[in-house]
């Protein structure tokens, strides 16, 4: 039930769809006895989405999160294990094309073949079943083996977790199929904007890993850009939004330990 709620009440509680949704029905308001409530979803609406989309709003909410952790520090000593988020393929291109077809979080990719590179003895997973609503497409592990293949990376060095279909079960399966030990050190690989919840669900599941953030939205000094069309502003407040509803929704259920965890 909440994985069904997630991905239909997620999709219309985002900034641009619930915009849409009001400008479409102010404009049919406008054929109706209710023409001045129509002007005012309409008008307010188109102003609104010019306000929240030029205007650095998403920027700073991302920053808010992809700030949260810093970087790994590799002086540490190397890690034991290391858990890669998935996330990185546009599944339904890599099925349409039959070849791995990488989503803008591919910075999880390029981090898991680097790690691989200079941790030999380390365990990696990849953790990501098929998170589509109906469940009715490919695993997105199974685009996993031939981009392994591309980067040089031995396909067995790799395990591939591909039952999980939101944050919390990549935690619980992961755990499940790894059975990690006490006192092991284990890297945890997604997007920066993504960490906290992240974290939050590994340390929930009784894993304790330790955050290697792979890719950014937002400058690192807490600078905030302004995007110079609204497809660009409009796409980093859906991003931010579709996060801190996440993060709210798996505080609410439990599934975090935090509604905002921390290093």
């Amino acid at each position: 039930m909440f994985f069904a709620l997630s991905k239909t009440i997620g999709f219309l509680l985002l900034p641009s769809n619930l915009l849409i949704i009001c400008g479409v029905v102010g404009a049919l308001l406008l054929l109706t006895r209710w023409r001045r409530l129509g002007v005012c979803l309409a008008g307010g609406s188109v102003v609104v989405m010019a306000l929240v989309s030029l205007l650095p709003v998403g920027a700073f909410l991302l920053s808010m999160l992809e700030s949260r952790f810093p970087m790994w520090d590799a002086r540490q000593g190397p890690p034991d294990g290391i858990v890669v988020l998935g996330g990185a393929f546009d599944t339904e291109l890599s099925r349409a094309y039959d070849t791995p077809v990488v989503a803008s979080d591919a910075g999880r990719l390029i981090a898991l073949a680097k790690l691989a590179r200079d941790y030999p003895h380390a365990r990696i997973v990849y953790t990501g079943g098929d998170a589509t609503l109906l469940a009715n497409g490919e695993a997105e592990t199974a685009f996993v083996p031939p981009l392994l293949d591309a980067v040089g990376v031995p396909r067995e060095r790799v395990m591939l977790e591909s039952r999980s279909r939101n944050t919390m079960e990549n935690a619980t399966l992961t755990k499940e199929m790894v059975q990690p030990k006490p006192g092991e050190r284990w890297l945890l690989v997604t997007s920066a904007f993504h960490m906290p919840r992240a974290v939050g669900c590994f340390r929930r599941a009784g894993f304790p890993v330790e955050a290697y953030p792979a890719h950014w939205y937002t400058p690192p000094n807490g600078e905030l850009v302004f995007k110079r069309s609204v497809s660009s502003g409009l796409r980093l407040l859906d991003l931010a939004v579709h996060e801190w509803l996440g993060l709210i929704a798996y505080q609410v259920t439990g599934k975090t330990d935090a509604l905002l965890p921390s290093p």
